[in-house]
C-alpha cells in the first residue's frame, strides 16, 4: 500500500466528520458515532490492528472521556451554584458599571482572563469557565463558546503551566539522536526547550496581538443586528491595547523565564491593564456596542443554560468582592496545584488510578483525579457555600440542573475520544505501517519540499484537531517535524516552534474542545454551526504562522543564535 493511499485511508475519518459536521450540519451525537465505526473498521481490516488493541484503545479513550466530563461538569456545576446564589446577578451588574459595551467585556472576559485561565490550567479549561461567565452576563450561548473558543489559541502553547513544551515537545523528540545532537552543540534539553519557547513567543505574539480585534470582528458580523465584520472596528485602538497588553509580557515572560509562565503572566497582565483601561475611558471608543433585543434573537443563539440563568437570577445582599471571589480563586488555587516549586501538586499527580496493559496489551490509561480542575472546582464551590451563605437546597438544584447538562456531552465524547485514540494508537498494527497521523503528515512532507515551514503549522493542528489538545500534537509530530526539518536542512527549532503554533490554533476547532464547551451552557447539537464559525480565525492563524515561517526559514534564518 503506497504512502499516498495511507494517507488517503486515514483522512477519510476526518473528511466524513467535516462533510457531516459541516456540510450536512448533522449534530455531533449523530456524527461522532458514525465517524468512530469508520475509524475502527479502517483500524482493524486496512490497517490490519488487532482488535483487542482497537477495544483497549477506545477503553482508554473513555477513561480520558471521564476526565473531560468532569471538568466540564465542574465548570457548569460553579455557574449554577453561583446563580442560585445570586453572585452572577451581582457580576454582570458590576462589569456594567465598568462598561455596558459588549465588546469591551469580551476583550476583558473573554481574552483577558480567558488566557490566564489557560496559562493556570489548559485542557479546554478556558472556554468552560468563560463561555457559562458569559452566558450569566447576557450573551447568547453560541456567542459564548465561540468566544471561548477563539481564546484557545495564543496562550495554549503555554497553557496548563507551559505542559505543551515541558512535555508535549519535550516528550515527542526525546532520544538517543536529539541526544547526540544536543550534546554535540553543547546543549541540554532545557537549553533547546527554550530555543523553541523564543521562537513560538515570537510566531504567537505576531499573530496573538490582532485576536481580539478579529473575535470582535466575528461577534459583530454573526451575532451584530446589522451583521457586518466592520461594525465593530470602532473599538480598534482598546482591541489592541489587549493584544498587546498580553502579548508583550508575553514574550518577555518567555524569553526570561521560559515556557511555564508566559501566559499565565500575560493573562494577569492584561487583566490588570484593560480592566483599569475601561475604568478610566482609555482608549475606550465614544460609541457602545450591544446585541439586538432577546425576542429577536435566533432560535439556534440560546442554550439551555441560558434559559436557566434567565428564569432563577436574583440579587441579594452580597458585596462585589463576595460574588466575584470564587471566579478570583479559581486561578489562584490552580496556580498553587500547578507550580512545581510547591509540593501540593507533586502530590495531587501522585494520587493516581491505573490501567495497565488493558486487555494484556500495551496499552495502559490512567487518571490523577485530585490533579484535575475538576477538584479546584469542587473546592471553589464548598468555599463558595459558606462565603455567599447559601442554603443546601440551592446546592442541590444546582447539582440537578448541572447533571442534566452534561449527559447530552457525555454520549458525543464516549465515542470522539475513543475515535482519537485509535488514530493515535494505529501505529501497533500488523503491517508495520506508521499510525493514521504520521502517515498523513510523512505523505504532505513528500509531497511540499521546501515549502515545509508554510505547512507545518498546519500539521500541528491536524493534531489538534484530531486529539483536542496542544500537548498530544506535539507527542505525536515534534518527532516528525524534527526529522523533516534535519532532511530539508532547516532550522529544528523553527519548526518545533511552528509545529506548536498550529496545534495552538488547532483547539479552536477541535471537536471534542467544541463539544465540551457547548455542554458547559447547553448548546448541544451546534457543534457544525460553530465549526463553521471558529474554523475561520483557525485560517488566519495558520496563514500567519505559515508565512512567517516562510520569511523567517528563507529571509532570515534561525531566531535563535544556535543553529540546529
Amino acid at each position: 500500500m503506497t504512502l499516498g493511499i495511507q494517507a488517503l485511508l486515514a483522512a477519510v475519518p476526518i473528511l466524513l466528520a467535516a462533510i457531516m459536521l459541516l456540510g450536512f450540519r448533522l449534530p455531533a451525537r449523530v456524527a461522532m458515532p458514525i465517524v468512530y465505526i469508520v475509524i475502527a473498521a479502517i483500524a482493524i481490516v486496512i490497517w490490519q490492528m488487532p482488535v483487542d488493541l482497537v477495544v483497549a484503545s477506545t477503553l482508554q479513550g473513555l477513561v480520558l472521556t471521564a476526565e473531560i466530563l468532569l471538568i466540564v461538569f465542574g465548570a457548569i456545576l460553579l455557574l449554577n451554584t453561583l446563580k442560585h446564589s445570586g453572585a452572577t446577578k451581582i457580576i454582570k451588574d458590576s462589569l456594567s458599571h465598568v462598561s455596558p459595551d459588549r465588546r469591551i467585556q469580551v476583550i476583558i472576559i473573554a481574552w483577558a482572563f480567558g488566557t490566564f485561565i489557560e496559562g493556570a490550567s489548559g485542557f479546554g479549561t478556558p472556554a468552560a469557565v468563560v463561555a457559562p461567565l458569559m452566558v450569566a452576563l447576557g450573551f447568547p450561548a453560541m456567542a459564548a463558546v465561540m468566544l471561548g473558543l477563539m481564546v484557545q489559541s495564543t496562550p495554549v502553547s503555554f497553557g496548563a503551566v507551559g505542559t505543551p513544551i515541558i512535555v508535549g515537545v519535550s516528550g515527542g523528540v526525546q532520544g538517543p539522536e536529539i541526544d547526540a545532537l544536543l550534546s554535540s552543540s553543547g546543549l541540554t534539553m532545557s537549553d533547546y526547550l527554550q530555543l523553541v519557547t523564543n521562537d513560538i513567543v515570537i510566531f504567537h505574539g505576531i499573530a496573538g496581538t490582532f485576536m481580539p480585534i478579529i473575535m470582535i470582528m466575528m461577534l459583530t458580523r454573526f451575532f451584530g443586528k446589522n451583521q457586518s465584520w466592520l461594525e465593530g472596528l470602532s473599538i480598534f485602538p482598546f482591541a489592541i491595547l489587549g493584544g498587546l497588553a498580553f502579548t508583550i509580557p508575553y514574550i518577555i515572560t518567555g524569553f526570561v523565564l521560559g515556557p511555564e509562565f508566559p501566559s499565565l503572566i500575560g493573562g494577569l497582565v492584561a487583566l490588570g491593564i484593560l480592566y483599569t483601561a475601561a475604568r478610566v475611558g482609555f482608549c475606550v471608543p465614544k460609541d457602545h456596542w450591544d446585541f439586538a433585543p432577546r425576542t429577536q434573537w435566533p432560535a439556534g443563539w440560546s442554550g439551555e443554560l441560558e434559559k436557566i440563568v434567565d428564569k432563577t437570577s436574583k440579587m441579594p445582599a452580597m458585596s462585589l468582592w463576595r460574588a466575584w471571589a470564587p471566579y478570583l480563586l479559581i486561578p489562584v488555587f490552580l496556580v498553587i496545584t500547578r507550580l512545581t516549586e510547591l509540593p501540593i501538586g507533586t502530590w495531587l499527580q501522585s494520587q493516581r488510578i491505573e490501567f495497565q496493559n488493558i486487555l494484556g496489551t500495551d496499552i495502559s490509561a490512567g487518571s490523577a483525579p485530585l490533579y484535575l480542575p475538576f477538584s479546584v472546582f469542587i473546592l471553589v464551590i464548598a468555599i463558595t457555600y459558606f462565603l455567599q451563605r447559601m442554603k443546601p437546597s440551592d446546592i442541590f438544584a444546582s447539582i440537578n440542573e448541572s447533571s442534566r447538562i452534561i449527559l447530552g456531552a457525555g454520549f458525543v465524547l464516549i465515542f470522539t475520544i475513543p475515535m482519537v485514540r485509535i488514530y493515535v494508537n494505529s501505529g501497533a498494527n500488523g503491517l508495520g505501517l506508521e499510525s493514521m497521523p504520521l502517515a498523513m503528515a510523512d505523505w504532505v512532507s513528500n509531497t511540499v519540499g521546501l515549502a515545509w515551514p508554510f505547512f507545518a503549522p498546519i500539521i500541528g493542528a491536524l493534531g489538534a484537531f484530531i486529539a483536542g489538545s496542544n500537548t498530544v500534537s506535539n507527542l505525536m509530530f515534534s518527532a516528525f517535524q524534527f526529522g523533516v526539518a534535519e532532511k530539508l536542512e532547516i532550522s529544528t527549532v523553527t519548526i518545533l516552534a511552528l509545529q506548536s503554533v498550529g496545534a495552538a490554533a488547532g483547539n479552536m476547532i477541535a471537536i471534542h474542545n467544541v463539544v465540551a464547551a457547548s455542554a458547559t451552557v447547553g448548546l448541544l447539537g451546534k457543534e457544525g454551526a460553530l465549526l463553521r464559525k471558529t474554523i475561520l480565525p483557525t485560517f488566519y492563524y495558520l496563514l500567519v504562522a505559515g508565512l512567517l515561517g516562510l520569511f523567517v526559514v528563507f529571509f532570515l534564518g534561525p531566531l535563535n543564535p544556535a543553529s540546529i
